[in-house]
């Protein structure tokens, strides 16, 4: 998108996806201009180097703490830049709600790319009584989607190496393992997840999980689940499913988002239409469509005038007196033709 614009751009893509990096090295030149962009490759050290170049903007989507390196180094040189760092996704079901139609949405969204995007549903947070009802609509639409052996579906990926898939397996102590759990280490496969009763402190509710699991997290009230999630940080999503829409905008009045989605999952990510981007933790910096051209765009105000009719600048000459100040507030002057005035 930053080639639309009319920028010359430096491609630094993550060294942990070998197979994207390499075909987006063969990709490029094929379909863009060579003398338009450049494209690097390497890991951590590689890109320390690069983040010691000044640049007129940084755009940089991942997790938090490298975020963070990102920022330090743009501050040396005062760099504007935008941030998407994911984060801890909540997803709130209401006791009413069409449960099946919410599992299948929640397991497309969930399990996506092995659970290894952004988007992804961090955890469900529930009553007791909803997650029971929950349970078994979320075996079904994994069955469904999946088939009876995920490990056997052509839709369902890997652990991107072997440090995340031990990362993932080991947060399979947590709470109750009530759908899934099987792994394999020589294949990375982790099979689609359910844990239910799992606790605060667990690991599994401290990291962004970024894997196939999927954790429920109980709570007596939606004042609680509110309460719980307006007490952690900003995440990128918030998620909630309920049949009263005065549920659903009670989640989104009183919780801090970079982006909302009412019983639905990955739709809003589709839409130009609507700006997609973090807040606060998750980062900042709105992006997609219109969006994307804005923030990739100086924004410049500029006025260009003849260089007669100098007789109009008179009033704003010295000497200063009451009759030019008059002339200039009423020329300047903001005049509502009706009391409906948009602020």
């Amino acid at each position: 998108m930053w080639l639309l614009f009319g920028n010359c751009v430096v491609v630094k893509p993550s060294e942990l996806s070998r197979c994207s990096e390499k075909l987006m090295a063969e990709v490029l030149p094929t379909y863009l201009d060579p003398e338009t962009f450049a494209m690097v490759t390497g890991g951590r050290e590689t890109t320390a180097r690069l983040l010691e170049n000044k640049f007129d903007f940084i755009f940089f989507t991942g997790n938090n703490p490298t975020g963070k390196i990102v920022m330090t180094a743009a501050a040396k040189h005062l760099t504007p830049l935008a941030l998407e760092l994911g984060g801890k996704n909540p997803c709130y079901v209401d006791g009413c709600c069409k449960f099946q139609n919410a599992a299948n949405r929640i397991v497309s969204t969930k399990f996506f790319n092995c659970g290894q995007n952004c988007l992804a549903p961090n955890y469900v947070i529930c009553t007791a009584d909803t997650q029971d009802r929950l349970i078994p609509c979320l075996r079904q639409a994994i069955h469904r989607f999946y088939g009876p052996n995920p490990q056997e579906s052509p839709d369902l990926g890997r652990m991107i190496n072997d440090e995340h898939f031990q990362r993932v397996r080991a947060l399979l102590d947590c709470g109750r393992v009530v759908i899934g759990g099987e792994t394999d280490e020589h294949d990375r496969y982790i099979a689609p997840t359910v844990l239910a009763d799992v606790k605060e402190w667990e690991p599994v509710m401290q990291q962004e999980i970024f894997g196939p699991i999927l954790p429920i997290f109980t709570v007596p009230s939606l004042d609680e689940a509110i309460q719980y999630i307006k007490c952690g940080d900003d995440p990128l999503i918030v998620y909630a499913y309920s049949c009263h829409r005065k549920v659903v905008n009670r989640v989104l009045d009183s919780t801090s988002s970079g982006n909302f989605s009412g019983n639905d999952g990955v739709t809003h990510t589709s839409l130009v239409s609507l700006p997609y981007g973090g807040v606060g933790f998750s980062g900042f910096g709105k992006y997609r469509g219109k969006f994307s051209f804005d923030l990739f765009t100086n924004q410049r105000g500029c006025l260009i005038r003849r260089m007669g009719l100098e007789a109009i600048n008179r009033i704003r000459y010295p000497p200063y007196t009451e009759c030019k100040l008059r002339m200039m507030m009423a020329a300047t002057e903001v005049r509502r033709r009706c009391f409906c005035t948009l602020l």
